[in-house]
């Protein structure tokens, strides 16, 4: 495993409905979908990068079942495979700054935030989270 171009404490998680802090650097929502009930104000992002969510195809497949996890991390480190630009643009953001990937789902551990994170980390071809 190759170590990642940039400081690991530079790349966070937090879910959508978690407070803001001051500490989050640049907040990046990561899912396809708009947080359910949260307004723009109250997300406070600076971007939305939706094209590099699971395909809705696979997010449905998926259902947030954790008996899917270790599936659901190939099949999404595999379409992540597609999107190189933006991966490496994220990247290139961590390098300069704190980078929170903002997501909505209620489990922390068994979510698409976990593997993107580990991706931008350790590449596509990572290990299982």
């Amino acid at each position: 495993m190759t170590k990642p171009a940039f400081p690991t404490s530079h790349l966070r998680l937090k879910r959508a409905y978690e407070p803001v802090s001051a500490d989050d650097g640049m907040r990046i929502l990561i899912d396809r979908l708009w947080p359910r009930g949260l307004s723009k104000e109250e997300a406070a992002l600076d971007e939305w990068v939706k094209e590099i969510a699971p395909s809705t195809e696979l997010r449905q497949w998926f259902g947030h079942d954790p008996a899917r996890w270790t599936e659901f991390q190939r099949r999404y480190r595999t379409e992540l495979d597609a999107h190189a630009a933006t991966l490496d643009r994220l990247r290139d953001l961590a390098r300069k700054r704190v980078v929170t990937l903002v997501y909505s789902a209620h489990d922390a551990q068994h979510n698409d935030a976990v593997v993107l994170h580990d991706v931008l980390l350790h590449g596509t071809k990572g290990h299982d989270a």
